[in-house]
């Protein structure tokens, strides 16, 4: 029978989030179990989308890329090898858990493999993801585009994207460029821990070191107005700071770090300065908080509301229109306490809204409003060039820029 009070259970449950959020910024001491509830409500509605996840590359580590006995709807935490490594943190339980609803899976390959075999080992790790997605239908989509995630999200599948870590990966080829993109990459992070021909990497920003090129090549100005014809997002993060200035003045669209945290508060080369946080802001991009604590607290230890301090700085500096998350798990071997795997976001969320600070439109920014936004504009700009005639690139790196380096390749025209 329902009760007269019974018609207003639905409308205080729709209030909860504000009147809990009014009550924080009051000062009122809530239990942990109020604010994951609100935390759950805002993330059925918006979804919660991580930057950079290198679960493929461990998959190659551990299986050489064989999916036939991967067990990735189990608790890996309970399976060999995963349950041995401290670099996996990984698995569909555990998302499901961290109701994590969109994903950029990493087709990483290492430095190593510049000039050598970066390009066929990336569109290994690319068919690997797409290989792994199809293999589980009913709990995954592999997504292309800004309104697939939110279609994604609605039909309760961890919409999966794939960025592209690493410059060296299109072997100084805009037609490599244009093949990942065909083959679903949606992001490419210009530089890894090493310097393309093209491209500084972070490393040069150090001291000691010497910049390889102080900045973008021309060749690189064209890699980014490229992807930009495509509706690529660029990436900075692993880049030098000269880089990230260079993509920013270059950029037509919003670009990202896919994987960052603030260099005022841990002063890693990996780290954004404020002075790049301001410039993104005017581009419109985004900086998705890194975890390894090495970026956190440029120590082996750090905490959760060490995390928290970098997501307010750069929302502080940038605003809260720029910063999202971008953890790198399965691609760290240590974890803040309290982040220890996909699990936890929840849990960081709540933290935030234990501030004060944080409205329920914040938190829904900084889940996946602002990365949808950018994606959304990434492609706006595709499309206004497709109006413009803007067409391919057909430039060649310059010879003298790969001078040595170009023993693998062949040598006719």
């Amino acid at each position: 029978m329902l009760f007269a009070d019974d018609a207003q259970i639905p409308r205080i449950k729709v209030m909860l989030p504000v009147l809990v959020i009014f009550a924080l910024q009051l000062g009122v001491c809530l239990p942990l179990e109020t604010k994951l509830e609100v935390v759950s409500r805002i993330l059925h509605e918006v979804p919660l989308i991580d930057g950079h996840n290198d679960l493929p590359w461990n998959i190659r580590k551990f299986l050489k890329n064989q999916l036939a006995d991967f067990k990735f709807s189990e608790d890996l935490r309970d399976i060999a090898p995963w349950s041995r490594s401290a670099w996996s943190h990984t698995d569909l339980a555990r998302l499901k858990e961290g109701m994590v609803a969109a994903q950029f899976w990493s087709a990483y390959v290492p430095c190593s493999s510049q000039h050598l075999d970066s390009v066929q080992l990336t569109l290994e790790q690319i068919d690997l993801i797409r290989r792994l997605v199809a293999k589980y239908p009913s709990h995954m989509a592999l997504v292309t585009t800004a309104a697939g995630i939110e279609k994604a999200h609605e039909s309760g599948r961890l919409a999966s994207l794939i960025g592209i870590e690493g410059g060296h990966a299109i072997g100084t080829s805009l037609g490599v460029l244009r093949m990942f993109y065909q083959l679903g990459a949606r992001y490419l992070t210009l530089t890894h821990t090493c310097n393309t021909p093209w491209a500084d990497c972070c490393i040069v920003d150090e001291p000691g070191q010497i910049p390889h090129i102080g900045g973008l090549s021309h060749f690189g100005m064209l890699v980014v107005k490229e992807m930009n014809r495509l509706g690529m997002m660029v990436d900075l993060s692993h880049v030098s700071v000269p880089t990230m200035l260079d993509a920013l003045t270059t950029s037509r669209a919003p670009v990202i770090f896919s994987h960052s945290s603030a260099h005022a508060i841990c002063n890693s080369s990996r780290n954004v300065p404020d002075h790049v946080l301001r410039r993104l802001a005017g581009n419109g991009g985004l900086v998705m908080v890194a975890f390894y604590p090495y970026f956190i607290s440029c120590s082996a230890t750090a905490t959760m509301q060490d995390v928290v301090a970098h997501i307010n700085h750069i929302r502080n500096v940038a605003g809260v229109d720029h910063v999202g998350i971008g953890a790198g798990y399965d691609g760290i071997n240590l974890t803040p306490l309290g982040l220890e795997d996909v699990s936890r976001y929840p849990y960081l969320l709540s933290e935030l809204l234990d501030s004060g600070r944080w409205s329920e439109d914040d938190l829904e920014k900084l889940a996946g409003r602002n990365l949808i936004r950018v994606f959304q504009k990434v492609e706006e700009v595709r499309d206004q060039l497709v109006i413009e005639g803007v067409q391919p690139i057909e430039n060649h790196i310059p010879i003298e820029d790969v001078l040595g380096r170009t023993y693998c390749k062949y040598s006719g025209i």
